[in-house]
């Protein structure tokens, strides 16, 4: 079985979002649906999360290095096609995965983690985190709550 096998087919999400580095405790949130296609007998797939509150749909294609056993998660949403580069990086272990890549962010240079954790056959919790002093720090700025 291959990392994100649990992932595929179709989930309910509860997405929420805050605009990131601001100090902001006002959160926006909406629901929405997954659904995750297999590729390469298991070595990518790729997903379209719909998000009508959020006014737009995004895909995630996921892409397993097989000599280093890390993941390359690339990212791209309706409201501008364009892929958000670099791609997030990493591996599971101990049942939650973390990914990382070094990204600007309106001009600051800044640490992107996300997490999958609280995977289970039918609910599953992925988190995306900013760090402005190299991982020492981080602020949490969209959580999403999946379930089937």
């Amino acid at each position: 079985m291959n990392n994100f096998d649990w992932l595929i087919g179709t989930w309910q999400t509860k997405q929420r979002k805050r605009k990131p580095l601001r100090g902001s405790d006002e959160w926006e949130s909406t629901g929405g649906t997954l659904t995750c296609h297999n590729l390469f007998d298991g070595a990518a797939n790729v997903d379209e999360v719909d998000l009508p509150g959020f006014g737009f749909k995004g895909v995630s294609l996921r892409l397993l290095d097989p000599t280093t056993q890390e993941w390359s998660i690339y990212w791209v949403n309706s409201r501008n096609g364009q892929l958000a580069l670099p791609p997030v990086i990493g591996h599971f272990e101990n049942g939650v995965g973390e990914f990382f890549s070094d990204e600007d962010y309106e001009g600051r240079p800044v640490r992107v983690r996300y997490r999958w954790s609280n995977i289970t056959e039918k609910t599953a919790r992925w988190e995306q985190a900013f760090s402005t002093d190299g991982g020492e720090t981080w602020e949490t700025n969209w959580e999403s709550d999946f379930w089937r």
